[in-house]
């Protein structure tokens, strides 16, 4: 059988949850919701850290880079899985698909980055409370944002170059609602076993040193906070983490199960795309509500905003 490069190939097909027509409209309705519910969150939490001039401070830039990095994350994977059940259609052409390979790296990477970048911010700030507005400058945040994204854009273009080269027998059907590298591997009819050492090796590199960099910095943390001799100031030191330690281990918590899931997808089809949703809509959809829910600046900036945009009855 002839085997066809996968930029050679006119589209894939997307076999995504159920096929029962009866359960589509809600299928539909579900992930419409999570959608705009993932984006107004984000774009909200963007919205009031631009609003007030106290929340201008490197812990809530990094936050506003990470609510625009979640955007773009889920918006690219959702819309076209909401185009394909609305047109009873699942094909994606193969320069859809590595567009959204391409770009799911990107994003996700972004995240991973912006997330260990706040670890050191925390760090800096709980450990060298004194040296944190010379060492935590504007141009230094600026040089980090930078140098996320070319890092970011340097693993999502390893990893397009490596999909690229996939060879394929027949008409691929994915198991997943995008395309999701390593669905692609387990269906290619090539030897894939370096390529898919070389892609697990730049995972590994990508994803390890954000994590060694973010243990680092809480155990440095904990260590430091550990040495506070009130209670109150302890509490106060570690409030001011709980929010981004929680949305950590959300991210990295559902990034592994997918990986992890892609191990037992030849014997549980529809594990790998549960917890793919878990990772690309669910994660980014809870990210503001666990900032907003657990931080006292967002809810009083966001009082604050609201204030001004629907006036009390006295003001009337």
């Amino acid at each position: 059988m002839e085997r066809q490069n996968l930029t050679s190939i006119s589209d894939f097909h997307l076999l995504c949850f159920s096929k029962d027509p009866e359960v589509q409209p809600f299928l539909f309705g579900l992930f419409l919701s999570m959608y705009l519910v993932a984006v107004a969150g984000n774009l909200l939490i963007i919205l009031v850290i631009c609003s007030d001039p106290r929340l201008h401070t490197p812990m809530y830039f990094f936050l506003s880079n990470l609510s625009m990095a979640d955007i773009c994350s889920v918006s690219t994977t959702v819309p076209k899985m909401l185009v394909n059940i609305q047109t009873r259609s699942r094909s994606i052409t193969s320069v859809g698909c590595l567009m959204q390979v391409f770009f799911f790296y990107l994003f996700a990477c972004l995240d991973s980055m912006f997330l260990t970048v706040m670890a050191y911010d925390r760090f800096v700030a709980i450990c060298r409370p004194l040296h944190y507005t010379v060492v935590m400058n504007s141009r230094f945040c600026g040089l980090l944002a930078v140098i996320s994204f070319v890092m970011s854009l340097l693993d999502s273009q390893l990893h397009i170059s490596i999909v690229s080269q996939l060879n394929f027998c027949t008409d691929v059907e994915i198991p997943s609602f995008f395309c999701d590298p390593p669905q692609l591997l387990s269906l290619s009819c090539s030897d894939t076993s370096t390529i898919t050492i070389v892609m697990y090796c730049v995972s590994a590199i990508y994803g390890g040193i954000p994590v060694l960099g973010i243990l680092f910095s809480y155990t440095r943390i904990i260590s430091s906070v550990l040495r506070v001799s009130s209670l109150r100031g302890r509490y106060k030191a570690f409030s001011t983490c709980g929010s981004h330690l929680s949305v950590v281990c959300l991210f990295y918590g559902t990034g592994i199960g997918v990986y992890l899931s892609s191990v037992v997808a030849s014997s549980r089809k529809g594990v790998s795309a549960v917890a793919s949703v878990m990772y690309t809509v669910v994660t980014p959809m809870l990210n503001p509500f666990i900032y907003s829910l657990r931080n006292k600046d967002i809810k009083r900036a966001l009082h604050k905003l609201l204030s001004k945009i629907v006036p009390s009855p006295t003001h009337i």
